[in-house]
């Protein structure tokens, strides 16, 4: 299968992500465009040259398509950039011309902007810093009550990021017409870090009577359209370690973790069973009581939030794959711990992947993407999953349940990660060459690392 794939940015969980995923199945052929043609936290994609390389790449089958790339440069730039809404839109129409000689079913996501609640400005304009959270509140009120107090927001600042707002909603209706052209196999908007109530949820709401598609997510949502192009059936059976816990809302999303799990079934191709003896798969997700915990933004662990989970009732019954979500990210150490443990102990194969980064969404997404390689893979490739499944575990559990926390700032950590490189060496039986291991900050942060094997 030939699959082109233009990512969100150049993050190793955007660009990599993908490569180490189609990695496992030998038979798929991924076509990406050169790492330094996309952008970055501080750097807009070269957008010029990335449509210049899509428009040489070979027919393919499918064409996995980050609409926010060719838009505005990037995802970050999409909130950030000032380019008016005509300059936009004779970018997405070249875009257009040159797909539509493609002969490939078209994947693609664009985001509906987001509102964090926070004073942190990395990836918002500079006044973000100051009146962040006043922004979050007044969006939120505005949608919930229908009026809001704008009297802590200047008017000059509040004018600029509403007319942001609307510039990129009314790329997004275009994008919605084109739908109804039947130009898109499938077109995803994304509700990237959201509350239960916003302007981002409002044009949510706005897009869907209009006839869209949302989904709450970002990141994770090109690689769950990846299995939804492996257009190959797979009975799901979901285990929940809390299943009485399933209705409460992950940080930074707006539906049930059931609903977040559901939906990522729905858009990866799978179809979720309520039997278990009819099932292909079982899905483990460790979620959580109460409220999830949240490993980097300072609001400390629910230490509370444990668990009798045990994986006997599922070994070498079932191939199963696990979505840990206890804490947004990061993973849950006692459950790695316990997993690892019975791996090392009881040998639980056929395992199919696990994932426990960012948010649900995301853990969620972009294991099942692996999922539907793995299980459907014509030319299975062992090295490439075992692989990928060290990549996640040194990333989400080693780095950002416990490295992260002894690190002040970017810096050398590979002394710290050796005694997890040497623990999932032998757990998966992956040799490795520790000397040939690097671990870098590639967008300058604690928030994420890359991990070269």
């Amino acid at each position: 299968m030939k699959i082109c794939f233009i990512p969100i940015d150049n993050r190793p969980v955007c660009y990599n992500l993908a490569i180490d995923i189609a990695s496992i199945d030998d038979d798929i052929d991924l076509m990406i465009p050169p790492r330094e043609y996309l952008g970055s936290l501080t750097k807009i994609a070269d957008i010029d040259k990335i449509l210049n390389w899509l428009e040489d790449v070979p027919m393919c089958d499918a064409i996995i398509l980050s609409l926010d790339t060719i838009a505005y440069g990037g995802l970050i730039p999409s909130r950030r950039g000032k380019e008016s809404l005509e300059e936009i839109k004779e970018r997405i129409c070249k875009l257009k011309d040159i797909l539509k000689v493609k002969n490939a079913k078209i994947y693609a996501f664009s985001s509906i902007m987001r509102i964090p609640n926070n004073n942190y400005n990395e990836e918002e304009k500079e006044y973000w810093s100051e009146y962040g959270k006043n922004i979050f509140e007044y969006s939120y009120n505005l949608d919930k009550f229908g009026k809001a107090d704008s009297s802590k927001i200047p008017d000059e600042i509040l004018n600029d990021y509403l007319k942001a707002r609307k510039r990129n909603f009314e790329i997004n209706k275009i994008y919605l017409e084109w739908q109804k052209e039947g130009f898109f196999d499938t077109l995803i908007f994304s509700k990237d870090d959201c509350a239960e109530f916003g302007l981002n949820v409002k044009e949510a709401r706005e897009l869907e009577k209009s006839g869209g598609f949302t989904k709450t997510g970002a990141d994770e949502i090109p690689l769950t359209l990846m299995a939804r192009s492996i257009e190959k059936d797979i009975k799901v059976y979901v285990q929940y370690t809390e299943p009485d816990c399933t209705d409460l809302i992950s940080n930074y999303e707006d539906v049930s973790i059931e609903k977040s799990v559901l939906g990522q079934l729905e858009l990866g191709g799978f179809k979720r069973v309520n039997d278990i003896n009819e099932s292909n798969i079982v899905l483990i997700v460790n979620n959580f009581r109460e409220k999830q915990g949240e490993i980097v933004m300072g609001w400390g662990v629910n230490v509370k939030n444990k668990n009798d989970y045990s994986f006997n009732s599922i070994i070498q019954e079932k191939p199963f794959a696990v979505a840990d979500v206890r804490n947004a990210n990061g993973a849950d150490n006692d459950f790695a711990e316990k997993l690892l443990n019975t791996f090392k102990n009881k040998n639980i194969y056929p395992f199919l992947g696990y994932a426990g980064w960012n948010t649900s969404a995301n853990t969620i997404g972009s294991l099942l993407a692996g999922v539907k390689v793995a299980y459907n893979a014509e030319k299975y490739n062992e090295q490439a999953f075992k692989r990928l499944q060290m990549i996640r575990f040194l990333d989400d559990w080693a780095y950002q349940a416990n490295v992260r926390e002894q690190i002040d700032e970017p810096c050398d950590i590979k002394a710290m990660m050796k005694p997890y490189i040497e623990r999932l060496s032998e757990v998966f039986n992956y040799k490795i060459d520790y000397s040939t291991v690097t671990f870098t900050h590639p967008w300058n942060r604690k928030f994420e690392i890359e991990v070269d094997l």
